[in-house]
């Protein structure tokens, strides 16, 4: 073999060589396995489920909402309550701020879809959403019967209520607005909370806002579009090399399910990196654009995980899941 074919051996070799070595560094094959059952994510507590085609964030679900299985209605004390009992570890839960310095516990931007009362929610005072009824607007017929209306009078509870009924618990909550102020508001009232309790508390939603709890609050693990995006897309570029992004450190990390597998060493390595990084990863149902995200929410879905995953799940369907993670 001349000089240039001894050349193109050793690059041929080299090559070979550092693909192993990233091959190694990477696969979860040989990665520590973590033991335990996955944690379970309830999206909005127990709630009523809806036609979920073409759904976007102004669409009133509430109109579209499928054929009643239970009673309970999301954001409630109750709800969560239920959720818990079924086998949640962590239910969701929707904020907005009040004009009376309070945060109402409450999914939409305003009042009129679901509730009897009229108008942005953020532009009421808590006293006045306290005597609404917020099962008022469910139909799954188009409107010829409303099942729950006069049965939610008076429970959209505030934060304060729901850290009080459920003072251990681990809690997500839902920031609805890009206001910067809104973070600085609710990273206050986090702030008060001792370190313990801030630990089991995560916070996703604005830019914004989130931003601000992230510099603010750093005990509490948050999310946003822009750093969830920032995270995933980081980690599938340099990965490879072991290094966890910024974005992906103390967060709250959010994998659909079609992505997961581009994620270097998932999914053992990738919890480990993941877990090292002060962070929680769930894994949501398929990805494929727009402003709407689905859940684990199927036996089907739950079966596409890896066998013995034990990171997190969000997922719109508390009951079914809880049962498959038991089998």
């Amino acid at each position: 073999m001349g000089p240039v074919g001894r050349k193109l051996g050793f690059a041929a070799a080299a090559a070979i060589a550092a693909a192993a070595a990233v091959y190694v560094g990477n696969t979860s094959l040989l990665a520590p396995h973590r033991d335990g059952k996955p944690v379970l994510l309830a999206h909005r507590g127990m709630a009523q489920r809806f036609d979920e085609r073409d759904v976007k964030n102004d669409t009133c679900t509430a109109a579209r909402m499928l054929r009643p299985t239970h009673d309970y209605l999301e954001n409630t004390i109750r709800s969560m309550r239920a959720s818990f009992a079924a086998g949640a570890d962590v239910v969701e839960l929707d904020v907005h701020p009040t004009t009376d310095d309070a945060f109402a516990v409450f999914h939409d931007w305003t009042l009129d879809c679901r509730t009897d009362g009229h108008g942005v929610t953020r532009e009421q005072a808590m006293a006045k959403l306290k005597t609404l009824d917020i099962g008022y607007g469910y139909t799954a017929d188009g409107g010829k019967t409303f099942p729950f209306r006069g049965k939610g009078i008076g429970m959209m509870p505030t934060l304060s209520e729901v850290f009080a009924a459920f003072p251990d618990r681990q809690l997500l909550i839902n920031v609805k607005s890009r206001d910067a102020n809104e973070g600085e508001k609710l990273a206050s009232v986090l702030n008060a909370l001792p370190v313990a309790r801030r630990r089991t508390i995560m916070a996703y939603g604005g830019d914004e806002p989130i931003e601000v709890i992230r510099r603010r609050t750093p005990d509490v693990r948050t999310m946003s579009r822009a750093t969830i995006r920032s995270c995933l897309l980081g980690y599938i570029g340099y990965g490879w090399i072991g290094l966890v992004p910024p974005t992906c450190r103390n967060a709250m990390v959010l994998v659909p399910i079609n992505v997961a597998p581009w994620l270097w060493g998932w999914p053992d390595r990738f919890l480990n990196r993941m877990s090292g990084a002060n962070s929680s990863v769930f894994v949501l149902g398929p990805y494929s654009g727009g402003e709407f995200s689905t859940g684990i929410d199927t036996p089907e879905l739950f079966a596409r995980l890896p066998h013995g995953y034990s990171g997190g799940i969000w997922t719109n369907e508390i009951e079914t899941i809880a049962a498959g993670r038991k089998d």
